[in-house]
């Protein structure tokens, strides 16, 4: 079976096991199904833009041409370093789009990848913003109404905690024991009083189980940047990685907007 079009960052449902769906063009693959197959990915020397949709012989930030990533709201500086967000000022590349994306309720985290991390998202990629990072477990320390805030928040509170994931570390499943109650605990005796009040009083705790029968001990980045073909045994997926045989894995986020052939 085969079916061909630009792929899109995997759609995921928490389950028993995170649910994987691989958007390719108008097609939609459950994943979970072909893990212990053979599957084969193969680039057809197109890029178009997430964007715009135009072709562009390079893809930034994942997936967008040079004049989207120059212009476009999905690649503005906040999406990087939200405290810099300045929508609540009135000051944005589509007001919009930050009305719909920035002036909305945020939320400040806590999670368990390879190691500890502190991160925030709008509160309505919950759970999405932890599968996507590979965690396998997350708790909420603050709510805010804008992204603005809680970027301070998060930058404060990077005196303390990475805001970062060892990415070669989640796929090899490494996940040191934290207690993600006690390490909030924490959070609200760290922090000064005009971030306090933002503080969640919800200490629940989101578990995640990644579909994945073996996992890699030294591992192989593919990229369709060095190799058109990407193919083996399908042996588990995590955060936005297909892991297959022989220790590699493909960040299929990375590749948005690429043009290709996936064939089971």
């Amino acid at each position: 079976m085969e079916y061909i079009g630009n792929i899109e960052k995997m759609l995921t449902q928490l389950d028993d096991n995170v649910k994987y769906i691989l958007p390719i063009g108008e097609e939609r693959i459950e994943m979970n199904q072909y893990i212990g197959k053979q599957i084969s990915l193969q680039f057809q020397n197109q890029i178009n833009c997430v964007a715009c949709g135009t072709k562009t012989n390079k893809s930034f930030a994942q997936g967008f041409c040079f004049n989207c990533f120059s212009s476009a709201p999905e690649a503005s500086e906040c999406i990087l370093h939200p405290d810099k967000c300045q929508a609540h000022l009135g000051i944005s590349r589509d007001m919009q789009w930050s009305i719909n994306h920035c002036l909305t309720p945020h939320i400040v985290y806590l999670a368990n990848s390879s190691n500890i991390k502190v991160g925030i998202t709008r509160k309505t990629q919950i759970p999405t913003r932890w599968i996507d990072q590979g965690a396998t477990a997350a708790i909420i320390i603050a709510v805010t109404p804008n992204r603005h805030i809680a970027g301070i928040i998060e930058k404060y509170l990077m005196q303390y905690y990475s805001d970062k994931t060892s990415w070669q570390s989640m796929l090899k499943g490494v996940s040191n024991h934290v207690d993600l109650s006690a390490e909030k605990a924490k959070v609200k005796s760290l922090l000064p009083a005009e971030l306090l009040q933002y503080y969640s009083t919800s200490d629940d705790i989101t578990t995640i189980k990644f579909p994945v029968e073996e996992y890699p001990v030294k591992i192989k980045s593919e990229s369709f940047d060095k190799t058109q073909n990407v193919e083996g045994v399908l042996t588990g997926i995590k955060g936005q990685y297909l892991i297959l045989d022989h220790s590699r894995v493909i960040n299929i986020r990375k590749h948005r907007g690429y043009l290709v052939k996936f064939t089971i």
